[in-house]
């Protein structure tokens, strides 16, 4: 089926194509020709399409130019005809343009003449998505009622007429188009030519449908004389269906009906022709064919078809092989890597050890570092003391016992003297760590994950404060250096009157009269000392730095989570006291505990420590709920170490504590002191990966028996002896 893009034998209606002279809009080119005009748009070119003569639009159709007062004389004409009564008159159909007021857009639709306006205002709504309430159509300037109908109103059947339609409530509700012109360029309407059964001529108005989706492109051809193109066209309706056949022609032995069904011999009518009597063939063209080579046998054949078969597999095989050895050979070598990884990671970590021990004893400043000296000194101690109970008697071993007690004063006097040091470096740190802090800014992170920062008067304040600290503090400056930091702190000072600034402004008049008389830098140290304490007492005042308030242990704290030491005397917060696994309290704080410890036992936590944070490290990786490894203290770890496991690794008996970890005994199982095994760290990841650790425990106990029995039992010995 095709459809010819050629010229048609078709007529555009006057509201589908170009309005006539007095329907002009303004803009319009009266020298332009336009093929149509979509539902929605500008007002086209101006030409007048002829109405066919007889008012019924019958005979043919012309396009000429009409002068504005002879279409005013047809349209009047048109106007003062009567219209044609009856069923057939009221069904007959019009072209109605609608012009949008105020856009000037035109709307073309075909109507029957014999329905109301109202009908019409409804399919106008319609298209243009508005209420039909607010729609005015008005002809000729006045209003039209929505009971008249188009007869009523003077148009003549295959007619035409142009009315105004406007909007009651312009700003709720504007009459816009909803598609722009210039994407369709079919005409709303046209007039058909149509030859009837008595071989009259007559025009019909057609109304152009358009779908609501583009038709696909199915092909077409060209005529290569009047090169006029022919597209191919499918049909709306749906093909026709066939009749169900009572055969099955699904089935397999359909399919195959015809392989079965074939005849393998000749048909009987196809023959051979050869020499007989009466009849001679010539044999000159005939050729004798020859067997070239050993006839082989079914035997020899299949023989060689099974020998190339298992040539094939053996280079198949041959193939997985060296496939599968790759593999090992791959799985060898990083099992060889790996191996060689973990002996490297051991001995960096046995290396990284002992220069944390060689640190702690050259160079003690932390906690830790004193108590691995005062654990060194109390198993020389100890070494020494039984070298000499083993050696010495009487007289000998008393001044040997008593000349050990002088060495170990001395040692101890020296390893106190460091620890004095270091306590007052830290508090230097935390002096510095202090002022920072109260000198920070104000950071938050936005929205958009950058950073603001933000400084106030009072950050501004503690930045100050803390410089002018530091420039105090000082002691390798000059002369005039000096005078001018004291200067500026004299300043500083006198900003508030109160008694402690009066005491720094004292103490600073009294440096610059020494520092005058020439008084060396030396004789002056216990007096800049005190000066950088009260001046440090003055920064940590909330009322002249409000940054620090919120660093510094209001007394509500105090109040609130002190404690009595029994040990000391002293009330102290909770901080300061270690808490066990009941969760109250001890009788002695921190200080007097590890005052005792190096008095007495002299044991190190520090290797309790490292347990218990690779413990809560990986109870957090396997559980973030885990909450037993963070209730724990070091001491409760210890009594699990010492006394429940004899600081012994269950498996292997090693007894280095620095190379023992605490693990799950059941996998599945939270960490707790019921569920737990020490194990060195070479033994804890395999044991990690055991599924049903109670299976597995049960097979290992019944080889170990078997074992046991095959070297105990006495038909062991004896030869071809059956033991199940």
């Amino acid at each position: 089926m095709s459809e010819q893009r050629g010229n048609e034998e078709t007529n555009l209606q006057p509201g589908a194509g170009a309005p006539p002279e007095d329907d002009r809009e303004p803009g319009g080119d009266g020298h332009e020709e336009q093929a149509g005009r979509s539902t929605t748009g500008e007002p086209q070119a101006d030409h007048q399409v002829r109405e066919p003569p007889g008012g019924e639009g019958a005979g043919s159709s012309a396009v000429t130019d009409v002068p504005e007062e002879e279409a005013e004389a047809r349209s009047a004409l048109q106007d003062e005809a009567e219209p044609r009564g009856g069923e057939d008159a009221g069904s007959s159909t019009a072209t109605v343009k609608v012009v949008l007021v105020p856009g000037g857009h035109v709307m073309t639709v075909a109507f029957a003449i014999g329905l109301r306006v109202q009908e019409l205002k409804l399919q106008l709504a319609a298209e243009l998505r508005v209420p039909a309430e607010v729609l005015q159509i008005s002809l000729d300037g006045k209003v039209v009622e929505e009971q008249w109908s188009l007869m009523e109103l003077g148009v003549q059947p295959q007619g035409s007429t142009r009315m105004e339609m406007s909007s009651t409530d312009p700003t709720a509700h504007p009459l816009r188009p909803l598609c722009p012109p210039e994407r369709d360029n079919v005409p709303d309407v046209i007039t058909v030519r149509v030859q009837t059964d008595n071989g009259v001529s007559r025009e019909v108005v057609v109304e152009i449908e358009r779908p609501p989706q583009q038709k696909a492109f199915l092909g077409g051809y060209r005529h290569r004389l009047t090169e006029v193109e022919y597209h191919h066209a499918a049909a709306q309706t749906p093909p026709k269906r066939r009749s169900d056949r009572e055969l099955v022609v699904f089935s397999r032995d359909t399919q195959i009906a015809h392989v079965r069904s074939r005849a393998l011999q000749c048909p009987v009518d196809v023959a051979t022709q050869m020499t007989a009597i009466g009849c001679h063939i010539s044999c000159k063209s005939d050729r004798l064919v020859a067997v070239h080579g050993a006839y082989i046998t079914a035997e020899e054949y299949h023989g060689a078809r099974l020998r190339a078969v298992i040539r094939l597999q053996a280079f198949a095989r041959r193939w997985l092989a060296w496939q599968q050895m790759d593999r090992l050979r791959k799985d060898r070598d990083q099992r060889l890597a790996w191996l060689e990884l973990q002996e490297r990671r051991r001995k960096w970590e046995k290396e990284e050890q002992l220069r944390d021990h060689r640190r702690c004893q050259t160079n003690p400043q932390r906690r830790k570092d004193f108590e691995l000296l005062y654990h060194a000194l109390e198993r020389w101690r100890r070494e020494e003391e039984q070298r000499i109970s083993m050696t010495l008697q009487g007289v000998e071993r008393k001044v040997a016992l008593c000349s050990l007690l002088e060495q170990e004063t001395k040692l101890i006097s020296s390893i106190e003297e460091h620890r004095a040091a270091a306590r007052e470096d830290g508090r230097e740190q935390a002096v510095i760590s202090l002022l920072d802090k109260s000198a920070a800014p104000h950071q938050w992170r936005a929205a958009d994950g950058r950073m603001v920062s933000i400084e106030n008067e009072h950050t501004i304040r503690a930045r100050e404060l803390r410089d002018l600290y530091e420039d105090i503090s000082r002691s390798s400056v000059s002369r005039e250096q000096r005078l001018h930091v004291l200067l500026t702190l004299k300043h500083t000072m006198k900003v508030r009157e109160c008694q402690l600034t009066r005491d720094v402004v004292g103490l600073i008049d009294r440096e610059v009269d020494l520092m005058t008389r020439g008084v060396k830098a030396a004789s002056l140290e216990g007096l800049r000392k005190r000066i950088s304490t009260l001046f440090l007492q003055y920064i940590k005042t909330p009322a002249f730095n409000p940054e620090v308030a919120k660093l510094l242990k209001n007394a509500s704290q105090l109040k609130n989570g002190t404690f009595l030491c029994g040990a000391c005397s002293c009330y102290l917060l909770s901080s300061d006291f270690s808490l066990a696994a009941g969760a109250r309290p001890r009788g002695r704080c921190r200080n007097c505990i590890n005052l005792d410890n190096i008095a007495r036992s002299r044991k190190v936590f520090f290797c309790y420590e490292k347990i218990l944070r690779r413990l809560r490290a990986d109870e957090q990786r396997l559980n973030r709920e885990a909450k037993i490894p963070f209730l724990l203290q070091v001491e409760d770890l210890q009594y699990l170490v010492e006394v429940v496991w004899e600081s012994r690794s269950a498996l292997q008996a090693s007894s280095d504590i620095y190379d023992l970890v605490l693990v799950r005994w059941e996998r599945r199982t939270d960490w707790s002191p019921w569920n737990c095994i020490l194990l060195s760290k070479d033994a804890a990841p395999a044991h990690l990966e055991v599924e049903d650790v109670h299976k597995f425990s049960l097979d290992v106990c019944r080889r170990s028996l078997w074992t046991w029995f095959l070297g105990h039992s006495p038909e062991s010995s004896t030869p071809g002896a059956d033991v199940r």
